[in-house]
């Protein structure tokens, strides 16, 4: 037994050693990524044997050097205090710009240099050179690809969910899932408006939105959540915040939504009853509610579930996929999330995997707790999407005990 807790004390005491030092490197990280994201491309692309001729040399030095620069200022100048919606556009445009270049330099830059040495295809100036436009294509291909599918009406994605404890009544019942809608310095009125036509084909029992919908506050961003007042359902429509909202005046989103005519699950449930059987849907609020210093948002499950009877089983809406872990020591059947775009522009999804347990899909946590996490309806910042598609989700909730309807 000793030996046993020494070894959890020591392994804790690591976990929390590695944890300190995550911490110190991501407060530098701001001030060390941009100087990365643009001086790798940069060398790899212009002053690694390519020899340009000085003048292309120069002005594409000059280029990175002036990103560098002016992609924080803008970003500052769009998301800080003075939330200039035209210059957030300019700063996350160059974010994705040159996060998508600095991967595919770096990748074509190891791979295509070493293809072309194997095979002796060249001289050394033509495979830098080949390896500069063979980047410069890739990215501009990828980008332009992105661009499109960002700003698209995502596609419906459609699975059956068979939830054991669900009762032979509830059999079939529809439930549509939006998230991440990030309305912000791109207008999307009319894409929110298109959304919402999809969504109304679907012909949903219950639709959800588990939160971040917009940056920006209520007032600002009303003319791109207005359509949302058009969504239909034939028994609710049901929100939760997401950590968006909680830079952005929460309870602003909050009262927008309960005007639009959905219901906040604030820490509380409804239930969902047809021929005898019923679900419990309940909600929370986002895990950085409580340290947003606005009185009475938290993310407390208890009290989402206080009077419910333990025996029906428990649709949970939480924005972030790692609330999974509360969801199942709580006895949570499903638990409907967004938060991770997906990672919505590759490779970024190896860093979202560092702070959430999922990043899309369906998956199990525990012996009864199911996750289903949504790559997001919209997109956040730079208008990209690359290999990671949005998405619109039908759900559709099954009993083991009912027979399977169309």
């Amino acid at each position: 037994m000793t030996g046993t807790s020494e070894t959890r004390t020591a392994d804790s005491a690591e976990h929390e050693t590695r944890q300190s030092r995550l911490h110190r490197l991501m407060r530098y990280l701001p001030l060390i990524a941009p100087v990365l994201l643009w001086t790798v491309p940069c060398w790899l692309l212009l002053h690694t044997g390519q020899h340009w001729p000085l003048p292309v040399t120069l002005a594409g030095t000059a280029l990175f050097a002036l990103g560098m620069l002016g992609m924080p200022l803008a970003i500052v100048r769009g998301h800080g205090r003075r939330q200039q919606d035209w210059a957030a556009i300019i700063g996350d445009t160059l974010l994705g710009a040159i996060w998508t270049l600095f991967t595919w330099s770096v990748l074509l830059g190891a791979l295509l240099r070493l293809t072309l040495a194997i095979t002796g295809v060249g001289d050394g100036q033509d495979r830098a050179r080949a390896v500069t436009w063979a980047a410069l294509g890739t990215a501009a291909v990828l980008l332009a690809w992105g661009y499109a599918e960002a700003r698209r009406v995502p596609r419906v994605r459609r699975l059956d969910v068979e939830l054991p404890r669900l009762g032979t009544g509830l059999d079939g019942t529809r439930v549509v899932l939006i998230t991440d809608t990030h309305y912000g310095p791109l207008d999307r009125a009319r894409w929110s408006a298109r959304v919402c036509e999809t969504v109304n084909t679907l012909d949903a029992d219950l639709v959800c939105h588990t939160g971040d919908i917009a940056d920006g506050t209520a007032a600002r961003r009303r003319a791109q959540a207005a359509p949302l007042g058009t969504v239909r359902a034939t028994r609710a429509r049901v929100y939760v915040t997401g950590n968006h909202e909680y830079y952005s005046q929460a309870q602003g989103w909050v009262d927008l939504m309960d005007e639009l005519g959905w219901e906040p699950l604030r820490n509380r449930h409804l239930l969902l009853e047809r021929d005898g059987d019923t679900l419990v849907v309940a909600g929370v609020d986002d895990v950085t509610a409580e340290s947003s210093g606005l009185p009475g948002h938290r993310a407390h499950l208890a009290g989402a579930l206080h009077g419910a009877d333990p025996d029906h089983p428990v649709l949970l809406l939480a924005h972030q996929p790692k609330f999974i872990d509360r969801a199942a020591a709580g006895g949570v059947d499903l638990q409907l999330s967004g938060h991770t775009h997906g990672g919505q522009i590759w490779p970024f999804h190896h860093l979202v995997r560092i702070d959430q347990p999922a990043l899309a899909g369906l998956s199990r946590h525990g012996t009864r707790t199911l996750l289903y996490t949504s790559r997001g309806t919209g997109f956040w910042g730079p208008p990209f999407r690359i290999f990671a598609p949005s998405e619109i989700t039908l759900l559709v909730l099954r009993s083991p005990h009912g027979p399977t309807s169309p």
